[in-house]
């Protein structure tokens, strides 16, 4: 499935000026990440094509850190990004499962794709940002070390797996740009039942 198909683009350009709003005020980047990413929207809109192409050739993405590396999630599928507050762990959970956050009166799991991914841990600090990814009426919390951005990329720039990605991230993989930024399928993650909390409480 490609990223326009069934998509409410009203909705999307609402959640994208939302997100940028959030990452400019609260996840702001760097100076000199900032510049890189600038230089990259640059590039990208000098070559963007007039018209409607632009849609169905190119895909926005949400960069974020996790141990170093860059991943991104395609920007159809983020609903939000905040801060990460007031998490509550859940007994009897895989270790990747932080817990859940209460956000807005609705409960939302959160994992640590590092952990999932065996990639080197730093623990949990005040920095750590939640990227909410969705898919039908699914939500779930990503850990990230830090929001890079949003920008567009082309869809011929995405390429298969690397071979120094573990099988597990490679299992999760929409793509990889030629800026060795690894984007990832949410729908892949959401469907993971391993990943499913319950979020029943009994009485």
């Amino acid at each position: 499935m490609t990223a326009h198909e069934a998509t409410d683009w009203e909705e999307v350009r609402g959640r994208i000026q939302a997100i940028r709003t959030a990452i400019e005020k609260g996840f702001a980047p760097s100076p000199e990440e900032e510049g890189r990413i600038l230089k990259t929207r640059a590039r990208e809109l000098a070559r963007e094509p007039e018209g409607g192409a632009a849609d169905e050739d190119t895909l926005e993405i949400v960069e974020f850190d996790l141990a170093s590396e860059r991943y991104a999630f395609p920007l159809a599928q983020v609903s939000e990004v905040s801060l990460l507050r007031e998490l509550t762990p859940v007994p009897c959970t895989p270790a990747f499962v932080l817990g859940i956050i209460n956000l807005r009166g609705e409960i939302r799991t959160v994992i640590d794709l590092k952990r999932f991914f065996d990639l080197p841990d730093a623990g949990i600090t005040e920095l750590n940002k939640i990227i909410l990814i969705q898919q039908d009426n699914m939500q779930l919390g990503i850990l990230a070390d830090a929001i890079c951005g949003v920008r567009r990329i082309p869809l011929a720039d995405l390429q298969p797996a690397l071979p120094t990605l573990t099988d597990i991230r490679a299992d999760y993989l929409r793509g990889i740009t030629s800026e060795r930024v690894v984007v990832l399928d949410p729908g892949k993650i959401l469907s993971d039942k391993r990943i499913v909390v319950d979020e029943e409480v009994s009485p």
